[in-house]
């Protein structure tokens, strides 16, 4: 077992992307039981400067959270996200899959086909299976890339209204059928500021 960890190791270490157990059993010898390895090495690892972590169904090595200052010089600056496209991405992470159409209802106002096509090639939200509804309509979730960017096993494990605003994701408070029910509301303003642009200045 012991050799075992040390080619899961060896795998993620050298992996750019997460790692599927799949992947691993591919690689690794017949006989070998990578998913036990990776618990084991993922307690070793535990209280250490590199976590072990589950990121959907696959694995990957990521900086300890209380470390990330340090790597302030090795980031690339983003842009803040527009309104809109916090709204339609946080639709679609706590009622995927969802529909254009739902996601409209629950914002109240249309959602511009540019604020989905820049999620898309973001790459964190995807097309679903489509609804066996009239009309057979696509739905979207969220992707692994969007559960590796935000630190999150599963989207059980997405985040509530105050942990978003202390992230700074969001700058006032979301309509309430957005997220799980709460007294908190939001006046819609699109109207004025438009929703074409994923990013604002």
């Amino acid at each position: 077992m012991e050799e075992q960890e040390r080619m899961v190791e060896a795998v993620l270490f050298a992996s750019a992307e997460p790692v599927t157990l799949r992947e691993f059993e591919a690689r690794m010898p017949q006989g070998c039981d990578p998913a036990e390895a990776l618990v084991n090495l993922r307690n070793r690892y535990d209280g250490r400067g590199v976590h072990i972590v589950k990121v959907g169904d696959a694995w990957a090595m990521r900086t300890a959270p209380d470390l990330g200052f340090l790597m302030r010089e090795e980031t690339i600056e983003s842009r803040k996200l527009s309104r809109a496209a916090v709204e339609t991405l946080a639709i679609i992470a706590y009622h995927q899959p969802v529909t254009r159409a739902e996601i409209e209802e629950i914002r109240g106002v249309s959602v511009s086909r540019g604020t989905i096509d820049q999620l898309l090639e973001l790459e964190w939200i995807r097309l679903g299976r489509r609804k066996m509804t009239p009309g057979r309509p696509v739905t979207f979730i969220v992707t692994p890339g969007f559960l590796d960017h935000f630190g999150l096993e599963s989207a059980r494990d997405l985040p509530g209204l105050k942990e978003l605003r202390a992230a700074g994701l969001l700058e006032s408070r979301p309509p309430s059928a957005m997220m799980p029910p709460g007294p908190e509301t939001l006046e819609e303003d699109e109207a004025a500021t438009g929703q074409s642009e994923l990013f604002e200045d």
